[in-house]
């Protein structure tokens, strides 16, 4: 596969990643055994960068993603992120927090050092410098390679990049959710990587999107405006529409989603997860679909007809 450079301090990774968040949260339950071997399928097929979070599971995730990779451990990178409390979900990232958590992460993965370290989300309470100072000190003790943030605003990576280099921003970005565009110009300016995780709209792009009431009691997307009665015909219209060009093309709609993505810059990674094996390769297969410029504006005019807001800022 085509490999992408992230940021300017040497981080290079797949052009597709892997998202494990739903390995073990927000997607109801899923079988230990089908996610790692769709995280081995990933590989096999050409993926060498797989995200998660202490979040997912509080460590569960973690654990899963580690004993999958640990026989290719020296072929991917890995990455995670803290920045939240268990008990109540609020922010947290004051320093001692953050070494907390981060040396679980490390004994959660099975590994000596975590190639990428983000802060999950903002945390209003914490200086984004004493933030940064704290994850610069797992880099000076070899115990992380790369930095980077999430779900955060343009002041507080430029004062992140004044401490440390960051090299990744990790937003939500898809046909669906272009919000995080606004961001562009600073990552831009400081020569900072975007990592795009939900790139095929929490499954609203997967080809299977289905109201709310298919889904489990605990799935994310009975929270997610996209699923609201007031916009889902429409979103499924939109859908729908996108699907004429991925079926002109021979593809499926969540390829054509990923292309797209592609297309938009050469240093933005997709990180698409799937549960399922088979799912996995139709998403790596989509590193190979070149789009046309035309197709491409037709894409572009399609999202803006998109109703309701990503879940996170």
């Amino acid at each position: 596969m085509q490999q992408r450079t992230l940021g300017r301090q040497g981080l290079t990774v797949s052009a597709i990643g892997y998202g494990a968040m739903g390995t073990t949260f927000a997607y109801g339950p899923g079988d230990d055994t089908e996610s790692i071997a769709a995280i081995r399928t990933a590989h096999d097929l050409g993926v060498t960068h797989f995200d998660t979070a202490e979040l997912y599971g509080w460590g569960t995730g973690e654990r899963l993603l580690g004993a999958a990779l640990a026989p290719i451990r020296d072929k991917v990178t890995i990455a995670t992120k803290f920045g939240f409390t268990p008990e109540t979900y609020a922010p947290n990232s004051r320093p001692d927090h953050i070494r907390q958590v981060v040396d679980a992460s490390l004994l959660n993965l099975g590994t000596d050092s975590i190639d990428l370290l983000y802060q999950h989300v903002h945390d209003p309470a914490v200086p984004i410098e004493d933030v940064v100072g704290t994850m610069r000190e797992f880099v000076q003790a070899g115990k992380v390679r790369y930095l980077g943030l999430s779900n955060t605003d343009a002041e507080q990576i430029r004062r992140a990049h004044a401490v440390h280099p960051i090299s990744v921003l990790q937003t939500e970005y898809s046909v669906f959710s272009r919000e995080s565009e606004e961001l562009f110009p600073v990552v831009d300016e400081l020569g900072i990587g975007l990592v795009a995780y939900s790139p095929l709209a929490r499954g609203f792009l997967s080809g299977a999107v289905q109201p709310r009431s298919a889904y489990a009691a605990d799935d994310i997307r009975h929270q997610l405006e996209w699923w609201a009665p007031e916009h889902f015909d429409a979103n499924v219209g939109v859908t729908a529409a996108l699907t004429e060009i991925a079926d002109a093309k021979g593809i499926r709609v969540s390829q054509l989603a990923l292309a797209w993505i592609l297309a938009k810059r050469d240093d933005l990674v997709p990180i698409p997860g799937s549960r399922n094996p088979v799912r996995v390769a139709e998403n790596v297969a989509a590193a190979d679909i070149v789009l046309a410029d035309d197709e491409v504006a037709r894409i572009d005019a399609l999202s803006r007809e998109v109703r309701g807001k990503r879940a996170m800022g």
